[in-house]
């Protein structure tokens, strides 16, 4: 049996401390008929640690926010930004123009755009997509300067269970300065992560996608 098996009063130590410590850690806990539960990842199922027994449930799927939206924009353009929605629909002609020049398909024809304005003055345009990693959908933000470049790529919400490591800086980091026209191609310009390979890929495509919207739409 593991010790993440066993009820609360057969744990080693302090419990208490070790389950709030536990909490801390998934960030999942929560209250049900007076007690407090605590989420456990193992493999492909959750455990579900109540303070006397425990139960044990299937869960698919997993998923972690990063950050809201309105923290990605502050994190891209700064504090002192603000942010005026300039959603958009594009037509099917739109669409199909887009495919054309990105070579990646469009699979939604809204998309959530801001622009974001500091002192007065435009400094440039965040964007909020969505692509699939291997299963599940990967939200992140995509902020451009005002000449169509990418100034900074935030994940917003990542939920596959392995492949985080598109967060990673120095990875994200290829994509500044892109702008239409540029390769934007897993190892040619833009470098593969191993182990991640299929999210690196469609976040690639997904910001080559928006580069020619941007060109095509927003300039």
């Amino acid at each position: 049996m593991l010790p993440a098996e066993r009820s609360a009063a057969a744990l080693p130590g302090d419990s208490r401390n070790w389950a709030i410590e536990v909490r801390n850690r998934t960030n999942a806990d929560f209250s049900c008929l007076g007690h407090t539960y605590i989420v456990l990842k193992t493999h492909s199922y959750f455990r579900w640690l109540a303070p006397v027994a425990l139960v044990m449930t299937a869960a698919p799927g997993y998923g972690v926010q990063y950050l809201t939206i309105e923290q990605a924009q502050k994190s891209c353009f700064g504090a002192e930004a603000r942010f005026e929605s300039a959603d958009l629909r594009l037509t099917k002609e739109q669409a199909k123009t887009i495919e054309a020049r990105s070579g990646v398909k469009v699979r939604q024809t809204d998309q959530r755009v801001w622009k974001a304005v500091v002192g007065g003055v435009l400094a440039g345009w965040f964007i909020v997509d969505e692509v699939i990693g291997k299963h599940e959908l990967i939200t992140y933000g995509l902020a451009l300067s005002t000449d169509g470049a990418v100034r900074q790529i935030e994940v917003i919400e990542y939920r596959e269970n392995y492949g985080q490591e598109v967060r990673n800086e120095k990875w994200k980091g290829q994509f500044t300065g892109k702008k239409h026209g540029a390769p934007l191609k897993l190892e040619d310009d833009i470098k593969n992560i191993t182990g991640a390979t299929l999210s690196c890929r469609h976040i690639t495509e997904g910001v080559k996608r928006l580069l020619a919207l941007y060109d095509l739409v927003l300039k």
